[in-house]
């Protein structure tokens, strides 16, 4: 073990041209902290925020950001009792607490750390962590979404919106998602039940057709603006809400008195628990990662450049990024 390691750090707020890989500092392990070797990371909506500035207050500079790690314990503290070094991990580093997973090596609070699936590479498992931890906190806490009900999912084709689908249908719900016609075999193939083409339906009156005016019991927003304000307007009376999208002006939501709808607004917290959770559907084959694109370490700038301009690809589920290899796999430009 050496006491550097490479980094891609963010040296200021700006574009994807703003990260520089450096050779920094490794951390030292408390006692209630594992070292993890990482093998891969993925890239989140959040993470090309906080590059442009959108949480300066909260990321102070030079920073290294990221929120998936998968890869192996190379060092245990003093208090850690669950885990050993060899063992395969995967996680979110705690959200605006410190270094995140673009780099080398990370060092973690133990209580945040899950056993790695067994059927999952570790790009894949990188590719779960955050989302997976969204849709949980989502769908089964929030919204507590049960047998037998509806859901209306916004953009089924995104790094939420695949997991989301497959964990709806996991519980047992019926899934309705919005997706590109040229994407609806896709989303269906997820398991979702109906599919709405956005660009050329209301989806309001899409679901209010596909449930013959029942409305759907629960709607998982990922997109905000319309998706915010309309939704009630396709919930069955007493439905939920569940948004994830960070609003930045006031909005109106009047939409929602008539349906006596609640609203939830998830910024998830992390923890092993929820890992567990989703580990056991995806050993039993319910839940699969799906990677859109993949890129090593020095190149994250462009997997910035590709998640934050999506709709100029063909890109379908996450942007993950190959720690320890150096696989390139992009998808193909649509403009």
């Amino acid at each position: 073990m050496t006491d550097s390691m490479k980094a891609v750090v963010l040296a200021g707020f700006g574009g994807p041209e703003a990260f520089e890989v450096r050779e920094v500092p490794v951390a030292q392990v408390g006692p209630r902290q594992v070292r993890v070797r990482v093998h891969a990371t993925a890239v989140n909506p959040l993470d090309y925020q906080i590059r442009r500035g959108d949480y300066a207050d909260l990321v102070p500079l030079p920073a290294i950001i990221g929120h998936d790690v998968s890869g192996v314990i190379d060092d245990v503290g003093s208090h850690v009792g669950e885990f050993r070094a060899g063992d395969e991990v995967y996680y979110t580093p705690q959200i605006f607490g410190g270094p995140g997973s673009y780099a080398e090596q990370h060092v973690a609070e133990v209580d945040l750390v899950g056993r790695k699936p067994d059927n999952l590479s570790h790009l894949e498992a990188a590719s779960l962590t955050l989302v997976g931890g969204t849709v949980w906190e989502s769908l089964v806490t929030r919204a507590q979404l049960t047998v037998g009900e509806t859901i209306l999912i916004h953009g089924g084709t995104g790094g939420v919106g695949t997991i989301a689908i497959q964990v709806a249908k996991a519980i047992g719900a019926r899934v309705i998602t919005t997706a590109k016609s040229g994407d609806h075999e896709f989303v269906r193939s997820l398991g979702a039940d109906d599919a709405i083409d956005y660009a050329t339906e209301d989806y309001v009156e899409a679901a209010a057709e596909i449930t013959r005016g029942a409305g759907v019991d629960v709607v998982f927003d990922t997109i905000g603006g319309d998706a915010l304000t309309r939704s009630p307007l396709a919930l069955a009376d007493a439905g939920r809400v569940v948004s994830i999208v960070d609003i930045a002006q006031p909005q109106n939501l009047i939409e929602a008195w008539g349906k006596n709808a609640a609203y939830h607004f998830v910024f998830t917290r992390q923890n092993r628990g929820k890992l567990d959770a989703l580990t056991t559907l995806v050993e039993r084959g319910l839940v699969k990662p799906v990677i859109g694109a993949t890129l090593p370490l020095a190149r994250t700038g462009e997997a910035h450049e590709i998640l934050e301009n999506r709709r100029s690809y063909a890109l379908r589920g996450k942007v993950a990024i190959d720690v320890a290899g150096g696989t390139v796999d992009l998808p193909s430009r649509i403009d």
